[in-house]
């Protein structure tokens, strides 16, 4: 994806050179270590998109469940293939990004459509996976009172929805953009206030009775 508010744009070149490989093994030797550390809360396996590499999740996720260690993935949803339905097999925990409903803005606010991202949240539903739901709420894009409602709306029959957390944008990654030399689709969009995040906050709490954060 390509996200307009993204704070890591040197992830997107998938072609970089790697400076350091792991095995799904050497990863769970290293997480091992802090295991007396992470008795009540677990491995998180974030990105970019973590489902670009779906075989290593499989393997790793299946060696910590193997160890009782609680398992999340935090996800666009842009990659929904049976093989992420595997990975789903050693997940307890979904952190799922829904970035708008609009479908046209969803095109050129992401560089993807939402159709992998609305079938993995159905997905999830299907098979009663806990799920947490983040939303970047952006001024001028996202924090429209209207498209809030609609979504938290959208949001009310899916029973596995355990949480959700408003994600204000802000611009501590605009420096990035000027180091690679990148455009930046947000250049001068101010930071969300404390208001219109705790306005986000009271939509959502309208229509949904799990927490709002």
């Amino acid at each position: 994806m390509r996200c307009a508010f993204c704070h890591n744009p040197d992830t997107w070149d998938i072609k970089a050179p790697v400076q350091y490989e792991m095995t799904p093994e050497e990863l769970l030797a290293e997480v091992l270590r802090y295991k007396n550390y992470i008795r009540r809360g677990g491995v998180t396996c974030s990105g970019g998109e973590p489902l670009m590499q779906a075989d290593f999740l499989i393997e790793f996720l299946r060696l910590c469940k193997e160890e009782g260690i609680h398992t999340a993935l935090d996800t666009s949803g842009v990659i929904f293939s049976e093989k992420v339905k595997k990975v789903l097999e050693y997940t307890d925990l979904v952190l799922l990004d829904i970035k708008t409903l609009d479908e046209s803005l969803h095109k050129t606010y992401t560089g993807q459509d939402r159709t992998n991202n609305q079938a993995f949240l159905d997905y999830l539903h299907e098979i009663h996976k806990p799920t947490w739901i983040r939303h970047v709420v952006v001024p001028n894009y996202t924090d429209d009172d209207r498209r809030l409602t609609l979504l938290a709306q959208h949001l009310t029959p899916y029973e596995n929805i355990e949480r959700i957390e408003v994600l204000p944008y802000h611009t501590m990654g605009t420096y990035k953009y000027k180091e690679l030399n990148l455009p930046n689709p947000l250049e001068g969009v101010e930071p969300l206030s404390a208001e219109r995040k705790l306005n986000a906050i009271s939509i959502f709490q309208k229509y949904l009775h799990c927490p709002v954060v």
